[in-house]
């Protein structure tokens, strides 16, 4: 492994910029250090690094390689997490974001099932729709509805299939009637949602290849999905909801589904992080864990639901 721990030591001293700062780090003497990078110089017969008494910078040379030593060293940490992961139960921390809604009614109660079967797992948890929540320092990883808008961002599909479902509760109904087609929601008292300062209030339905697109209004907008679930489920008004969020309410009769015939917008749900390499294996656990759950979940629905 003499090889690899040469590697690592050019790796850090690129970063710190010192070779005595990387043997403290490394707890090595400052000559096996350089040794270390004198080896590895002379295998690929060329300077690494620009030496004076002062100083300590990479050659152009030096500055390409250190993108593959990197890479390299990431996939050989990925390989070997991935090995000791067939071996023992997940740990470490994960730092979630999840959807007000879906995350307190139902992905709490999947996390805590998901952590008793690996002990050694911690979870920090946040709840939020806001997407920006995926570059604040205390998140790893983000549960989002629909695709992100920064193409660099990794997103790994849950629930592919969701979709959003017309809801109102029976006391809603009875008081206003009960649309039969979207173009009738006009009439309605429209629930909607705000994410980044933009109201959800252009409802998209499909039916054989036909688009619709319905304008709404109503006297009630929330940035927080519970809200809104909320709201729906006291009879105020109807609510397009993710099909995910609503599933054990349309089971029990607490919400009924409106326009059946028209499927609503898809609302994909996305396991989405800032890079592949974080993608280790208990993530990659986790995501398949909640991935059968969700189709589970929607394929209970719709064998027993109303």
């Amino acid at each position: 492994m003499k090889a690899l721990q040469d590697l690592e030591i050019f790796v850090l001293t690129a970063r710190l910029g010192s070779l005595s700062a990387t043997a403290r780090q490394l707890d090595l003497t400052p000559a096996a250090t350089s040794a270390a990078v004198k080896r590895l110089e002379a295998e690929l017969g060329a300077a690494l690094f620009l030496r004076s008494t002062r100083s300590l910078k990479l050659t152009s040379e030096g500055a390409q390689f250190l993108t593959h030593a990197t890479e390299a060293l990431n996939l050989l940490s990925s390989g070997a997490e991935a090995l000791r992961s067939g071996a023992q139960q997940f740990s470490g921390t994960l730092r979630l974001s999840l959807p007000s809604d879906l995350g307190r009614r139902t992905l709490l109660a999947w996390l805590d099932e998901f952590q008793l079967a690996h002990p050694k797992l911690s979870f920090h948890l946040q709840f939020s729709d806001r997407l920006s929540d995926l570059y604040h320092p205390g998140v790893d990883l983000s549960l989002r509805y629909g695709a992100p808008s920064d193409s660099s961002l990794v997103a790994l599909p849950v629930a592919p299939h969701n979709r959003r479902v017309l809801v109102a509760s029976p006391q809603y109904l009875e008081r206003h009637g009960v649309p039969d087609h979207p173009e009738q929601l006009k009439e309605h008292n429209c629930l909607s949602f705000m994410l980044s300062e933009h109201r959800h209030q252009r409802w998209r339905f499909e039916r054989s290849g036909e688009t619709l697109e319905v304008d709404v209004r109503g006297d009630r907008v929330a940035d927080d999905g519970e809200v809104v679930h909320r709201w729906a489920l006291a009879g105020r008004g109807v609510a397009f909801k993710s099909h995910l969020d609503v599933v054990d309410d349309l089971a029990e009769g607490r919400l009924v589904a409106l326009c059946s015939d028209w499927l609503g917008e898809a609302a994909p749900l996305n396991l989405i992080c800032g890079d592949r390499r974080q993608l280790s294996a208990r993530v990659r656990g986790l995501r398949a864990y909640l991935s059968e759950r969700c189709a589970q979940r929607l394929a209970g629905e719709s064998a027993g639901g109303p």
